[in-house]
């Protein structure tokens, strides 16, 4: 009997970690069909625009919350070069940089 309820419990916990991760995969995002893709300008997107963009997020995130013409992600990107300098922009900002934490060392 004992032995019967831990394998049931064992079940629902398989169970509820694949239904997690069934979950998490159906939220990822598609692919940006407008990547490579010049914009208004004529310009692509590349790193340091990438890098600005991320470090200025949270200000446009909540401008663009009350307006439609404001975004804080540029989907006319080069790609990778832009998503890894709008990442690192938003870490130097939200975690690791400006707003991140302090280390103090207690000799």
């Amino acid at each position: 009997m004992e032995e019967a309820r831990l394998h049931m419990k064992k079940l629902a916990i398989v169970l509820l970690v694949f239904m997690v991760l069934m979950l998490l995969a159906g939220c990822t995002a598609g692919p940006n069909k407008m990547e490579k893709i010049p914009g208004q300008e004529g310009d692509v997107a590349g790193f340091w625009k990438g890098l600005w963009h991320g470090f200025i997020t949270p200000v446009t995130f909540i401008i663009s919350l009350f307006s439609d013409g404001i975004t804080f992600y540029e989907v006319h990107n080069n790609g990778n070069w832009y998503n890894f300098g709008f990442v690192l922009g938003a870490g130097l900002f939200l975690s690791g940089g400006i707003l991140g934490r302090k280390n103090s060392c207690k000799d």
